[in-house]
C-alpha cells in the first residue's frame, strides 16, 4: 500500500482550517436542532473567529442566558505534542504568552462582571498520561476537576497547580475556578469528529454522507471569507435550503450508553449513561448491570427519559451503544400512541441509518415462522430470529429453566432465512416490526404473559417495541452469554 507523503506548511494549513470549519459547523448544526426542539436557552447564534472575545474566538456559541461558550480549536498533523504542561505553558512560536496564559486572560475579561463562560480547547491532540494534572482529566466532562485539586502544596498534583498558576499570571483558587470551566475536548480525531458530525447531522434532519458534511464546513469557509463573523438562524436555514441539505426533521436526543460511551452525548438533550454501571471491561463483553446496579433501576431511567426532553417534543432520536432489550424498551416508552417519531441511528455495511417510526411502507409482509411445542405451562416464548438464529439456545434456556411456557414461536424474515443483511433499510424494519406485531396479536390474544428474546438489528427492536400495542405483558431477555445464557432484563406491560 502507498503511503502518504508527509505533510507540507500548506497541507496543514488548510487541514486545520478545516478542522476549525467542522467544529463551527457542529455550533451551525446544534443552533438549529436546539431552535426546532425547542430546547431550553438555545443558542442564537455562531460566532467564528469573533471579535471582542480574546483567543478564545475560533467558535463561539452564543446564546440569551450565560454561560457562551467559547472554543480554542487547536489542529496537529501528527501526535507529537500531546496536551500536557509543557503544551500548555510554553511560550508561541514568536515568543508571546503561553496558550495557558491566553485562556487565563480571556476568562478574566470574559467574567469580570461576573458572568459565568463555558471554555473548551478543542484538539485532536490527546491528553498526555504522564501529566500530573491532565492525567486527572474526566473523560465524562473534559475537566481536569475534581481530580485537579486534590493533593497539598508538596504532593506532584499541588506543584504542578503551583506551576500552571504562576505561569497563568492567576492565584490557586482562581486557576481552580478556571479549571472547573475549562473543558479539554480531546483527541476530537479528524475521522471520529467527521462520523460524529455525520451523525449529528442525521438527527439535526439534514443529509448525512461525506459530500454533505464538506459543504456544510465549505458554507462556513464561504462566510469567513467574505467577513461574516456571526451566523444567525435565518444565514444557516438559508444556506441548508441552498445546499440542498434538508432530508427530515430536527429532532431532540436521546443518548442511552451501556457498553461504550456515546459521541453524541455532549450534544444530547438527555443522557443516560451507564457504561461504568454494566459488567465487563469491554463493549463485546458488557451485558448486564454490575451489581448493585439492576435491569430494574435502567427501566426505570429509561421510562424516565420522555420526561427529561424539552417540553412539546414530538421527534425523538435515540444515539448511543445499547443491547437488544434496553433498544426494544426504549420503542415501548416512546410507544406510537404517544405520537412520537422515534428514531435510532442504525450502524450498518452501507454507514449509518436513521430507521425512523414516520417512515412509510406499502405491505407489513407476513414472518417466516416456526413452532415447538414446549408443554410447561400456559405462556408462550417468542424469538425474534432476524440477524441470527437463537432457537436452539432459547430452546435449551427455555426447558433448563423450566419457564411455563406451552409453545415457542420462532419468527423470520418473510425468506425464513435469519442474516446480517435481512433488513437493509427503515422501510423494509417498520414493515416486518408490524408484520411481527400483527402475527403476535393473533397467536397471543388468550394468552397472559410473553417471553421475548431478540436477535435482530438494534433499529428494528427500536421499532418493534414502539409498535408493542394490544398484545399481553412482555418479558425481555438479553443474552449474557455465560451463566444461564439468558436474563429477564424488563417486564413490559402491553
Amino acid at each position: 500500500m502507498a503511503h502518504l507523503p508527509a505533510a507540507g506548511p500548506t497541507s496543514v494549513r488548510t487541514t486545520g482550517d478545516y478542522y476549525q470549519w467542522l467544529v463551527a459547523w457542529e455550533a451551525c448544526l446544534t443552533l438549529l436542532r436546539e431552535t426546532t426542539a425547542r430546547s431550553h436557552n438555545p443558542v442564537r447564534a455562531v460566532g467564528v473567529e469573533l471579535d471582542s472575545v480574546g483567543n478564545l474566538d475560533d467558535v463561539v456559541l452564543l446564546r440569551d442566558v450565560p454561560p457562551n461558550t467559547y472554543k480554542q480549536v487547536k489542529y496537529a498533523v501528527d501526535s507529537a505534542t500531546p496536551v500536557n504542561e509543557e503544551y500548555l505553558t510554553k511560550p508561541s512560536a514568536n515568543g508571546g504568552p503561553s496558550i495557558l496564559k491566553k485562556i487565563a486572560r480571556t476568562w478574566k475579561e470574559l467574567t469580570a462582571d461576573g458572568r459565568s463562560a463555558d471554555l473548551r480547547l478543542v484538539t485532536n491532540r490527546a491528553a498526555d498520561p504522564e501529566d500530573d494534572l491532565m492525567a486527572g482529566r474526566d473523560a465524562r466532562t473534559g475537566l481536569l476537576m475534581p481530580k485537579a485539586a486534590i493533593g497539598g502544596a508538596r504532593s506532584d498534583r499541588g506543584k504542578a497547580r503551583a506551576r500552571w498558576a504562576q505561569e497563568a499570571g492567576l492565584t490557586e483558587a482562581e486557576l481552580i475556578d478556571l479549571l472547573s470551566v475549562l473543558r479539554f475536548d480531546l483527541p476530537l480525531d479528524m475521522v471520529w469528529y467527521q462520523e460524529k458530525l455525520q451523525l449529528l447531522m442525521a438527527v439535526t434532519g439534514l443529509r448525512h454522507d461525506q459530500r454533505a458534511l464538506e459543504e456544510g464546513a465549505g458554507w462556513v469557509a464561504k462566510m469567513v471569507r467574505e467577513g461574516r463573523r456571526e451566523l444567525t438562524l435565518a444565514m444557516i436555514e438559508a444556506a441548508v435550503a441552498e445546499l440542498d441539505l434538508k432530508a427530515g426533521p430536527a429532532r431532540a436526543v436521546l443518548s442511552i450508553a451501556t457498553l461504550k460511551p456515546d459521541p453524541l452525548a455532549a450534544n444530547a438533550d438527555h443522557a443516560i449513561d451507564w457504561v461504568d454501571r454494566f459488567d465487563g471491561d469491554s463493549d463485546y463483553t458488557k451485558r448486564r448491570p454490575l451489581s448493585p446496579n439492576t435491569w430494574a433501576q435502567l427501566q426505570a431511567d429509561i421510562e424516565a427519559a420522555p420526561r427529561r426532553l424539552p417540553t412539546g417534543t414530538t421527534a425523538v432520536s435515540v444515539t448511543g451503544s445499547i443491547r437488544l432489550a434496553p433498544a426494544f424498551l426504549v420503542g415501548t416508552t416512546f410507544r406510537m400512541v404517544t405520537g412520537t417519531d422515534l428514531a435510532a441511528v442504525q450502524r450498518g455495511r452501507a454507514g449509518s441509518q436513521l430507521w425512523s417510526t414516520n417512515d412509510p411502507f406499502d405491505i407489513a409482509p407476513a414472518p417466516g415462522v416456526i413452532e415447538y411445542e414446549i408443554g410447561q405451562g400456559d405462556e408462550i416464548a417468542v424469538a425474534i430470529a432476524v440477524a441470527t438464529d437463537p432457537a436452539e439456545d432459547v430452546l435449551e434456556y427455555l426447558r433448563e429453566q423450566n419457564l411455563p411456557v406451552s409453545k415457542f414461536i420462532v419468527l423470520t424474515p418473510p425468506s425464513g432465512t435469519a442474516n446480517d443483511g435481512s433488513v437493509p433499510n427503515s422501510t423494509a424494519a417498520n414493515a416486518l416490526a408490524v408484520g411481527i406485531r400483527d402475527h403476535l396479536r393473533r397467536s397471543t390474544r388468550r394468552v397472559r404473559r410473553m417471553h421475548l428474546f431478540l436477535a435482530c438489528p438494534m433499529g428494528l427492536a427500536v421499532l418493534l417495541g414502539n409498535r408493542w400495542n394490544r398484545l399481553c405483558q412482555t418479558i425481555v431477555y438479553e443474552d449474557i452469554k455465560i451463566d444461564d445464557g439468558y436474563e429477564a432484563a424488563f417486564i413490559v406491560e402491553a
